[in-house]
């Protein structure tokens, strides 16, 4: 009886694994074929140029005096689609340009490791690749600060000013006394091929799909933006760029912005925290830039959700007065 009993239990057992390996291999085909489906439906916006081997896009907008040239945070899927309210808003009167890192949006993933010198070397090749001619206006937010601080120090020539969006730099785990840097397991990686990355995007669209009102982004861009993280969210690359994030800032948090670039931070409001806010870190960052401003706006860490309108008049305001521009 007892054997009976326990060869009933391993055969529903066994039926229950059978059951979900079944669910998992039929999930993961949809998966490659929605996948298929979807690159179709949606083909890139820009232009795609070869860097390292690799196809990487590039996507262009507006004309003007300026070349400002918008760099993501980590993790941000869709960069070219997260950006697009406020690139409408600044290509109005100067050329907007998304690089898209690999690993994001519709470039390709690469196996090169996600140093801040191949980030920028890669960024770099695909402005020239792109026959975008600077000096640039680097528009880092959040992570590529730390890429745009290298880049101005690097190749000064080449950069004619930076304006971050809550940017991250070197030095503010040191100000905020952090030692502990974040990182990611490598199974993260497996997130977007295995399909379970599709699987969330479906169940929880509000985790990569803007906190915006309603009508700031069209309902195309949504759904390509859940395209978009169904494919890329939490890939190789970005896993790699998180977890090289320690190694890229001590190689970067012995420099400064320099003080002849003219730099423009926004910043959301926040509370200080033992006298110490992401405030006062920019202005310490600022003090020795001789033409600075920071600026402050009720919002979150993606302040151009929601605040691309009055970023963009701050903008070209701040460009204004680096040419003497009066309007």
């Amino acid at each position: 009886m007892k054997n009976r009993k326990r060869f009933k239990f391993w055969k529903v057992v066994r039926n229950i694994l059978f059951a979900i390996v079944t669910v998992c291999v039929v999930w993961f085909m949809i998966h490659l074929v929605m996948t298929k489906y979807e690159q179709q439906k949606y083909p890139a916006r820009g232009e795609f140029v070869e860097v390292e081997g690799k196809q990487m896009h590039v996507y262009t907008k507006g004309e003007g005096e300026n070349t400002i040239v918008l760099l993501s945070g980590l993790g941000t899927p869709a960069p070219a689609m997260d950006f697009e309210p406020l690139m409408n808003e600044l290509s109005k009167t100067n050329k907007v340009v998304v690089v898209e890192a690999f690993g994001y949006g519709w470039s390709e993933t690469t196996n090169r490791g996600r140093t801040v010198e191949n980030i920028v070397e890669e960024t770099r090749a695909a402005l020239q690749q792109s026959n975008i001619k600077g000096p640039y206006i680097l528009m880092p937010h959040s992570i590529s600060g730390i890429y745009s601080m290298y880049y101005a120090n690097r190749y000064p020539d080449e950069v004619k000013a930076i304006i971050g969006i809550d940017s991250t730099l070197p030095q503010m785990m040191e100000y905020f006394g952090e030692s502990a840097f974040p990182t990611m397991p490598n199974y993260m990686s497996y997130l977007a091929p295995s399909g379970i990355a599709r699987f969330m995007v479906y169940f929880q669209p509000n985790e990569v799909l803007p906190h915006a009102e309603k009508g700031t982004y069209t309902e195309e861009n949504l759904r390509i933006t859940k395209a978009i993280s169904a494919w890329k969210t939490y890939n190789k690359n970005v896993v790699a760029e998180m977890n090289e994030l320690k190694n890229n800032v001590d190689k970067t948090k012995h420099m400064t912005l320099p003080s002849d670039l003219p730099v423009m931070i926004f910043t959301p409001k926040e509370d200080n925290v033992f006298g110490k806010s992401k405030i006062s870190f920019y202005q310490t960052q600022l003090q020795h830039v001789n033409m600075n401003q920071l600026v402050v706006l009720e919002g979150e860490h993606y302040l151009h959700w929601t605040r691309y309108k009055e970023m963009s008049k701050y903008v070209n305001g701040f460009l204004d007065s680096m040419s003497g521009t009066v309007h």
